[in-house]
């Protein structure tokens, strides 16, 4: 195959494999390493240390991997069938995990699909001496960007990439390759407008403007990234969020008519979308490994875990069931789910009890 026959193939090949729609772009970064670069210096990235660290192979490619002269970007719909999330979100006696969490971990899932779509490309092109390395969120990539420059879609104001037709519910993965592909199509517009609908319902303000993020604020480090304590006055906000947060994406124009996965592995499992703080919290470290197993949720430790849900425990009604959980959990905690289940305590003491 030529080139560009190449091109048009690969589209096909990743609609085969589960993709929903692909792009490829070159490697030239340089129109996203400002703002890049201003956001770390503001320190909006917190404790994740590992983003300054490989900056200058985020914004190189092929510093990353040698030759690397095409990015083909693949996206993968997420959005499961699943309990409605304003309604879990609106009900503080359950648990409300990131819709991207409930299945099967994405990395295993898109990845996979990425080398066989590799594989499939390396077995008809013409070009000797072809390299290709494929990644999901699991290396030093500026995915979003790249993703823009690929066509899939523009930057929102909540640094998300969205599409007209698909919003924002979806993975992104990439393969490096040292073939000279023909590029996509120019990148898409930016639709967002005036509009604020991502940062004005935001429970933290983590959004201090539009396309930053100050991650330290953001309810999804908080709950995933952050080790340590999570701070007094960001708890309340947090409601009853237990891993990660999907706000931003909930309350987007664009994700009003985004499409439902048909993907069997991101449907929920052990009724993670819609499962009691109570039921949650008194997992043990074995069934937490359990429940867990092949699940993005395994970012976190079951210390972070119990750290989360006591806080939303704290959030919610004052019953008998929360205050005995809590209760019983405080004798064998570490230090720092203590602190946690010692603030949900005396937010819950001082409120009436509510069982029925």
């Amino acid at each position: 195959m030529t080139p560009a026959e190449l091109g048009d193939a690969i589209s096909i090949w990743a609609k085969d494999l589960g993709f929903q729609k692909v792009g490829i772009t070159d490697i030239d970064l340089s129109e996203h390493e400002p703002h890049v670069r201003a956001w770390l210096d503001k320190g909006f990235h917190g404790s994740m240390g590992y983003l300054q660290r490989n900056l200058e192979k985020r914004l190189h490619p092929e510093q990353l991997e040698e030759q690397t002269c095409r990015v083909i970007v693949a996206r993968m719909d997420y959005f499961p069938d699943a309990e409605q999330p304003l309604r879990v979100l609106r009900d503080p006696t359950r648990g409300y995990v990131s819709r991207y969490a409930l299945g099967r971990d994405y990395h295993k899932v898109v990845r996979r699909r990425l080398v066989k779509l590799a594989r499939r490309i390396d077995a008809a092109a013409s070009e000797q001496d072809a390299r290709y390395r494929a990644f999901t969120d699991s290396a030093p990539v500026l995915e979003k960007a790249l993703g823009e420059k690929a066509g899939l879609g523009w930057i929102g104001k909540h640094s998300l990439l969205l599409d007209r037709d698909a919003g924002s519910w979806f993975f992104l993965g990439e393969i490096y390759t040292n073939l000279p592909l023909p590029l996509s199509r120019a990148p898409q517009q930016d639709h967002c407008g005036q509009c604020r609908a991502c940062m004005n319902n935001c429970p933290t303000g983590a959004i201090v403007g539009p396309k930053q993020i100050d991650a330290r604020k953001c309810i999804s480090y908080l709950t995933i990234e952050s080790k340590g304590p999570i701070p007094a006055h960001l708890r309340k906000p947090m409601g009853n969020r237990v891993f990660g947060c999907d706000d931003c994406q909930l309350y987007c124009p664009w994700n009003r008519e985004a499409p439902q996965t048909a993907e069997p592995d991101f449907s929920p499992r052990h009724e993670l979308d819609q499962s009691s703080l109570v039921t949650l919290f008194e997992w043990s470290q074995e069934t937490f490994n359990k429940k867990t197993e092949g699940s993005a949720i395994r970012r976190i430790s079951h210390e972070q875990w119990q750290r989360n849900l006591a806080v939303a425990l704290g959030n919610g009604p004052a019953t008998s069931k929360a205050l005995t959980a809590l209760e019983g959990a405080r004798k064998s905690a570490t230090p720092m789910v203590a602190e946690h289940i010692d603030w949900a305590l005396k937010e819950l003491r001082a409120r009436p009890i509510q069982d029925e």
